[in-house]
């Protein structure tokens, strides 16, 4: 495989999968548009496009922010989207980077089109794709991973990805599902510990992915190094007004009560993939997707697409094969759907 060939796999994403009047399986946003108080929120800030986002609106969301983890205001970093937040990693001049792998392919990217070095960690499926912080190399100065882990629905213990840290290295946690687990328990969003850089995104619990909304939380010269080369009003109003929404008390509750809802029905769905013969799921999970094993995965994606189900392919993501899927946790009703098609597809109908 090219240079050129790999990159165009890291570049890919769900949302290319999904299309139309398909029953969307590929992208691991829950809503399929912000709750109603929220789209009256960001339209209250509507007005407000008619002048530059202001500092104190930037100071509304980095409180909100920082109260909602335990921080300090200049620990927070609001951000166009988690996605900006990688986009940014370069800007911290790592001399070589690890990435744990499988995992979201835009960190890699962002840093091998900087020109970085970049050496890939890769989980085991044997070992149920756990974090081993001593196979990350020594000489790696920036450590990314995703926890819980886009595809593999693996939430690594905060004490291994503490073993992670040391002088002189930086190590970035992508919390984006963070939320969707019930009492963030692996969480190190709150933990204030040199080099820790925790990216939190709002896109998949709040159904935002149009507007990118997100921001980082670490220590305050971390984020100045982080930001450095941003321009002028990196981030707009409607975002500001987002992340400071997002991160009050009532949406806090909401979003609780929302992340239980996906957990009974993630172990539902597991388990009834589970009994359909030929069909393997990563376990243990803990995020709204599960990654699948079945043979002839590119025919059976195919398949599913002809019955209008899109699932997400799983060979984009590095140490994955054609053989993988990745599905998103839907309603009990729309889950059942994907698994009767499977056992019809695979002879057990």
């Amino acid at each position: 495989m090219t240079s050129g060939e790999d990159r165009e796999l890291l570049r890919h994403h769900g949302d290319v999968d999904a299309g139309p009047g398909l029953l969307d399986f590929a992208v691991n946003v829950r809503l399929d548009r912000p709750p109603a108080w929220l789209r009256d929120r960001l339209a209250g800030a509507l007005d407000r496009l008619g002048h530059y986002p202001s500092a104190a609106d930037e100071g509304a969301a980095r409180a909100a922010a920082a109260a909602r983890h335990g921080r300090e205001a200049d620990e927070v970093l609001p951000l166009a989207g988690a996605a900006e937040g990688f986009a940014l990693l370069p800007s911290l001049r790592p001399r070589l980077a690890a990435l744990v792998h499988p995992s979201f392919t835009e960190p890699e990217l962002a840093l091998r089109t900087a020109d970085v070095e970049v050496t890939r960690v890769l989980l085991d499926a044997d070992d149920g794709y756990r974090l081993r912080a001593d196979a990350v190399p020594e000489q790696a100065d920036l450590v990314v991973l995703g926890n819980p882990t886009n595809p593999t629905s693996v939430l690594h213990p905060a004490e291994e990805v503490r073993r992670l840290l040391r002088p002189g290295r930086v190590v970035v946690v992508d919390e984006a599902f963070a939320d969707a687990v019930p009492a963030e328990p692996e969480s190190l969003a709150s933990t204030r510990e040199p080099g820790l850089l925790v990216l939190r995104s709002l896109t998949k619990m709040w159904g935002l992915p149009g507007l990118r909304a997100g921001y980082a939380l670490g220590a305050p010269d971390l984020l100045h190094r982080l930001s450095r080369h941003r321009p002028h009003w990196p981030v707009n109003a409607l975002v500001l007004e987002a992340v400071a929404a997002c991160c009050e008390p009532s949406a806090l509750a909401e979003s609780e009560r929302a992340a239980a809802e996906l957990d009974a029905h993630r172990a539902a769905l597991a388990a009834d993939l589970a009994a359909v013969p030929g069909v393997g799921v990563a376990e243990p999970a803990r995020a709204p997707f599960l990654l699948l094993r079945v043979d002839d995965g590119e025919k059976v994606r195919a398949a599913l697409r002809e019955r209008g189900i899109a699932v997400r392919r799983g060979d984009t993501f590095p140490g994955l094969g054609p053989d993988h899927l990745r599905v998103a946790v839907r309603g009990a009703e729309q889950n059942s759907v994907l698994v009767e098609a499977l056992r019809d597809l695979l002879g057990q109908g």
